[in-house]
């Protein structure tokens, strides 16, 4: 436990300090009034699409789907479910169809930080080859991140019709992970980027842009939060509920679903799989809510208040919800 604390504890820290510089220089009037805006455009056209077209080049190769399509299976019923859990809990926050903040909720109840937060916690815990099993394994939950989630966040224009919802769809990122998608499927993913340890000039760029995307989303949530008076945001119960159910709640719920599903396909197909893989969906699952609910209305002119509340609560109590969760798993379903 102790060591799941330090693991978790690091990556926490840097993004909460993040937070706190993006929340000084605003106070300071050190960045100009539209500074999160631009840096949020840059997310949304540089660092975003960086990150979905080396994820999907590198991992979704014909080798590794076959290799891991079990886990990829897995986690596409979770990601279903915990889709399903956001919709039927949606309302009760934010009961104006018509409201930003409902697809704000929708998207935070879907999908964890399973990126910035949940890398560095399992190369930490299980070094890199866990690490790469955990990337295949959260394929589909990137895709539909990317697919569907970033558009629910993206606000609708009165008298929009098909054309302007599926323009949501086809944002930057969406469309970088489409073409990463294709070039992992047919092989030209290392060609393009390199080895792991040694990247060509294009994968070297597209990495370092893709490191961005963590720490500036948060000098924008501490930007946004900046813009607003503290009290309301941190005495918002919605946001804090909507934290207990992605923190302790929804993992409390899908974990065991895993373990599960796993012990019904071991029976019925006699397959061996153990339960590193609910260990590595607690994680996906366990991780605080996104950073996408304050980057996409900050590029898209929508309200990024309760999005910038929802990083800042979340982040912080992560580290106390993240390695006492963990230690149950571990002993209830031990490696």
């Amino acid at each position: 436990m102790i060591n799941t604390f330090l693991a978790t504890i690091n990556p926490m820290l840097t993004l909460f300090i993040c937070i706190v510089l993006g929340f000084i220089l605003s106070k300071l009037k050190l960045l100009p009034e539209n500074a999160s805006k631009v840096m949020a455009k840059l997310e949304t056209y540089a660092f975003c699409p960086a990150l979905s077209f080396y994820t999907m080049a590198r991992n979704c190769t014909v080798k590794n789907i076959g290799e891991h399509g079990i886990n990829i299976i897995l986690f596409s019923v979770v990601c279903a479910v915990a889709i399903l859990i956001s919709y039927l809990l949606n309302g009760f926050f934010v009961k104006d169809k018509k409201s930003y903040d409902r697809g704000v909720f929708l998207y935070a109840l879907a999908f964890a930080n399973i990126g910035y937060v949940g890398d560095p916690l399992v190369l930490s815990m299980f070094g890199e080859v866990g690490l790469s099993y955990y990337k295949l394994a959260c394929l589909p939950l990137s895709m539909l991140i990317y697919i569907w989630g970033i558009s629910v966040l993206v606000p609708k224009k009165e008298g929009s019709g098909k054309f302007s919802a599926l323009k949501n769809v086809l944002n930057p990122p969406t469309i970088a992970l489409f073409i990463g998608i294709a070039v992992g499927l047919l092989g030209l993913g290392e060609t393009l980027l390199g080895s792991e340890k040694e990247l060509t000039v294009i994968g070297s760029t597209l990495n370092n842009l893709k490191n961005c995307m963590g720490p500036v989303a948060m000098i924008i949530a501490g930007c946004t939060v900046a813009q607003y008076k503290i009290k309301p945001m941190l005495t918002n119960k919605k946001v804090y509920f909507a934290t207990i159910l992605r923190l302790i709640l929804i993992p409390t719920l899908l974990v065991p679903m895993v373990f599960g599903l796993k012990t019904l396909m071991n029976a019925c197909f006699n397959l061996t799989i153990d339960n590193f893989i609910v260990h590595l969906a607690f994680v996906a699952l366990g991780a605080p809510l996104g950073l996408n609910t304050v980057v996409f209305p900050e590029a898209y002119g929508g309200d990024a208040k309760t999005g910038a509340g929802m990083a800042m609560i979340s982040h912080t109590l992560c580290v106390i919800t993240i390695p006492l969760m963990y230690a149950l798993v571990s002993v209830i379903f031990p490696l």
